[in-house]
């Protein structure tokens, strides 16, 4: 995605002299301009690492991706497009493998993960240019990059038909979802704790303090 320019936020208005409050016509906005707007106002967003098998094996982030629904268990990744205007590596392969693995991204696995958003040649191998250690689980499915606490083992259900738009949000099935042991704290009630990176604006953050909600009586 293209920085927008200075001048592109130059149309943004006031909603009066005296305020001190802003209200954006995204009808009058660049694609650019939107997403930085977007991007900056939606935060956290989680980060899908995917593990697709094509010609080789292929591993980038989304951070256009969330958790849809339950009953099917699904996610949603928004996939864009090459340089070029062709699919990128990742929806290639769902859409001819159908199998998926979303990892959810620590900071162990944060500087790897970073270098896998650089575009590749669909004959080259994040893993091996990179140097991203990996580990085979399911059976059928990619393998994922090596020391990974949380995935999703996937399969691709369906695309949404996005009218005008160059990225393609995706709908996968969960399968199976992977587990350190190590994050684990209560077996019994399958509860876990981990930290996670997650996108914020146009940087990367982690969730350093929870908070209680209070009381609803």
């Amino acid at each position: 995605m293209n920085s927008p320019h200075n001048s592109d936020f130059l149309l943004m208005k006031w909603l009066s002299s005296s305020s001190k409050t802003m209200l954006i016509d995204f009808k009058e906005k660049t694609p650019p301009v939107r997403y930085h707007l977007m991007a900056s106002a939606v935060i956290p967003r989680p980060i899908a690492w995917i593990a697709t098998q094509g010609e080789v094996l292929n591993i980038a982030p989304f951070s256009y991706f969330t958790p849809l629904s339950s009953e099917p268990a699904t996610l949603i990744v928004s996939i864009g497009h090459k340089a070029d205007g062709s699919a990128k590596d990742t929806l290639r392969n769902l859409r001819e493998s159908k199998k998926c693995v979303v990892c959810i991204v620590d900071e162990d696995h944060f500087e790897a993960m970073h270098m896998s958003s650089k575009g590749l040649d669909a004959s080259e191998s994040e893993v091996e240019v990179f140097d991203i250690a990996t580990q085979d689980v399911v059976e059928g499915f990619p393998p994922m990059p090596e020391g990974i606490k949380v995935a999703f083992f996937c399969e691709y259900l369906q695309e949404v038909d996005l009218k005008g738009s160059k990225t393609i949000p995706v709908i996968v099935e969960i399968k199976h979802l992977y587990l350190d042991e190590k994050i684990i704290t209560d077996k019994e009630k399958m509860r876990f704790e981990f930290s996670s990176i997650a996108r914020v604006g146009q940087g990367y953050a982690t969730l350093d303090e929870s908070i209680t909600a209070p009381e609803i009586l």
